[in-house]
């Protein structure tokens, strides 16, 4: 485990001697990893911070008014409403790594947009060491590694968590005092929904899935899960009323692990089953059926795409 009493002054100075003089932008997400990125980073260098959120459209339901919420004393936070343009740079794109290259290129050049207004010549962000790994590994490119472009318009990019696993950067987040909120959140996929439907990203998937996740997440917070998510895996015939349906299948999909290198599938009733595929095809006319994800971590990843 981390020595937060170690790791905190030493991320602090080695921020502080990165950056120098000059101003710098946080891709802030509201997760655990880039949440303790701003704090450190802010620690560092104060008010030449300017956190950055932006709003992809890929997002979990109420995740723009939780930002606001939780970083109100960030006086510089930028709130960036990018929906369109994301979803206009995914429109029928269908490969995996293609749809989280375009995601990384399409976060980069954001934050280049609002580090030109904030006089900024340096990005922080949250990559944590699995990060590092399934990218370099080749087992899937996240955003903010494997998904950068090759050409990046700052004078460098700062990464004060890189070494850390994922239950370490909770440990610096208690320390910093981070809320609850924060530091127990559960992980979230930096390209967002877009790694939760297969296939074209369509507002239609990304509504399918943006309610069976939250569905998710509130039937199994009693399990305590590291990830639980639902992701939109294709299509079926169903029947609703009368009437014969070919609506979406969403598998539902709940694990522990301790860092994300590896996972278990968690063994769920069948009464908390039930009520989780009755409030999804209940409450969606498009879905048609709910499965139930058993397979652990290897042989697949817990993220879908």
């Amino acid at each position: 485990m981390v020595d937060t009493d170690t790791f905190v002054p030493d991320a602090v100075e080695e921020i502080e001697d990165e950056i120098g003089d000059a101003n710098a932008v946080i891709a802030l997400s509201g997760g655990v990893d880039s949440s303790v990125a701003a704090a450190l980073a802010y620690e560092a260098i104060g008010d030449r911070l300017t956190p950055v959120y932006v709003d992809t459209g890929l997002m979990r339901k109420g995740e723009t008014d939780q930002i606001r919420e939780t970083f109100d004393y960030m006086e510089s936070l930028r709130i960036v409403d990018a929906k369109d343009r994301f979803l206009e740079a995914l429109s029928g794109v269908t490969d995996p790594e293609e749809k989280r290259s375009i995601i990384g290129e399409q976060f980069i050049r954001e934050f280049e947009r609002e580090a030109k207004d904030a006089d900024a010549d340096y990005l922080v962000q949250g990559t944590i060491y699995p990060d590092r790994i399934e990218s370099e590994g080749g087992i899937k490119s996240h955003h903010n590694v494997g998904g950068l472009p090759e050409v990046v318009d700052f004078d460098g990019i700062v990464e004060p968590v890189r070494d850390l696993y994922k239950d370490e950067v909770r440990e610096v987040a208690r320390h910093l005092g981070l809320d609850e909120i924060v530091a127990e959140r559960m992980p979230f996929p930096g390209p967002g929904l877009a790694v939760r439907v297969i296939g074209e990203v369509t507002e239609e998937k990304l509504e399918v899935a943006r309610h069976a996740c939250h569905v998710v997440e509130d039937e199994l917070e009693e399990y305590e899960p590291w990830q639980a998510l639902a992701a939109v895996i294709g299509k079926a015939t169903g029947v609703k009323g009368d009437n014969r349906v070919h609506g979406w299948v969403v598998s539902v999909r709940s694990v522990d692990s301790r860092d994300g290198m590896t996972a278990k599938a968690q063994e769920i009733d069948w009464d908390t089953l039930q009520r989780i595929q009755s409030r999804i095809t209940g409450q969606n006319e498009n879905v048609a059926r709910v499965v139930y994800d058993v397979t652990h971590k290897p042989p697949a990843t817990i993220e879908y795409e």
